[in-house]
């Protein structure tokens, strides 16, 4: 996502009007429903309200550069938000830059570990499954405020009286893709920490499939709470304050190392020291600087695998298995 604040950083304001209506309508339908130890958890699927133009993907060859960006923001956002850094990087590496986007992080994993896709912007949780399981490598991270970790926010609606996790028991909850470390691993890490799991913990949930979703999710009284991407958060606080002044942060957790850049292992060393050396000379080059300043991001840095050890031990700790079942990550008993 660069679309963030980074997070991958990060969108660029959200767009109101019939789309609510017909979200909200979804939305409503499912909330009145719980979800047992045996029941999936409702989906909102918002793939009937959000067209997203895509380039066309038949062109192959080396002059081609195929970029998929996880869902962190919905579809439309995610494309305005990175349209100038794609644009960029094709203008610095000579290629034509082919966007492609998808709902779930497990979808476009699957498309790196294919080699259908070169690059990937992710989040932290997909990125380490995806190590071992897809061979997803490193490339970088933006660095944000100096630093180069983030947190989970765990938001409730500013009117409600929900001041700590407890309080949203038996409470609607969104979460944002089943393999999001911040929209599901974390919270499910809470849970587990105090004898719950979401199943039984809540008395619904739904999957929103991008953090401003949750956000809106929230501040419009759809849900009560929601676990969301903080650098998401902040990003809207500064740039479309109306969203996240109806929330409320009750719950931050520890550091985790930031959504990356990831590639492929299927492409060639000497196009990832390309894309690098572009990523990281982008502050010294005055239209890069000027791409970065309104993504709010520092630079982008070297990432580090051990950096996302603290993620690693949030998926041991939730119990969550990574394996998947119709399509979802389904959590252990």
């Amino acid at each position: 996502m660069i679309r963030t604040r980074s997070s991958l950083l990060c969108l660029t304001g959200v767009k109101l009007g019939v789309f609510y209506v017909i979200w909200l309508t979804i939305i409503v339908a499912f909330l009145n429903v719980g979800c047992s130890d045996n029941e999936q958890a409702k989906v909102v699927d918002f793939s009937n309200t959000i067209i997203l133009e895509r380039p066309d993907t038949k062109e192959q060859g080396d002059n081609q550069l195929r970029i998929a960006i996880g869902a962190m923001v919905s579809p439309k956002e995610s494309l305005s938000t990175y349209q100038e850094l794609l644009d960029y990087l094709g203008e610095k590496l000579g290629k034509k830059i082919v966007f492609k986007q998808r709902k779930t992080y497990q979808e476009i994993n699957e498309l790196l570990g294919t080699g259908e896709v070169d690059l990937a912007f992710v989040c932290s949780g997909p990125y380490v499954v995806g190590k071992d399981k897809s061979g997803l490598q490193l490339l970088a991270v933006p660095e944000v405020n100096g630093s180069h970790f983030y947190n989970a926010y765990l938001i409730v609606n500013k009117d409600s009286r929900f001041n700590e996790l407890e309080d949203l028991r038996g409470k609607a909850f969104a979460f944002t893709d089943p393999d999001s470390n911040t929209g599901k691993l974390a919270p499910a890490a809470w849970l587990k920490k105090i004898g719950e799991k979401p199943e039984t913990f809540f008395g619904s949930f739904i999957y929103t499939y991008s953090h401003d979703n949750s956000i809106l999710a929230v501040s419009k009284g759809v849900v009560d709470g929601a676990s969301v991407d903080g650098l998401i958060w902040e990003y809207f606080s500064k740039t479309n304050p109306d969203i996240t002044s109806k929330t409320r942060v009750i719950l931050k957790s520890e550091n985790y190392g930031m959504p990356p850049l990831v590639a492929s292992m299927q492409v060639a060393v000497s196009t990832k020291e390309a894309i690098k050396e572009a990523l990281f000379g982008m502050r010294a080059d005055k239209k890069g600087a000027e791409i970065l300043d309104r993504l709010m991001i520092d630079r982008f840095v070297v990432a580090k695998d051990d950096w996302y050890n603290s993620i690693r031990a949030v998926l041991e700790s939730s119990g969550t298995s990574m394996e998947t079942k119709n399509g979802f990550s389904k959590p252990q008993d």
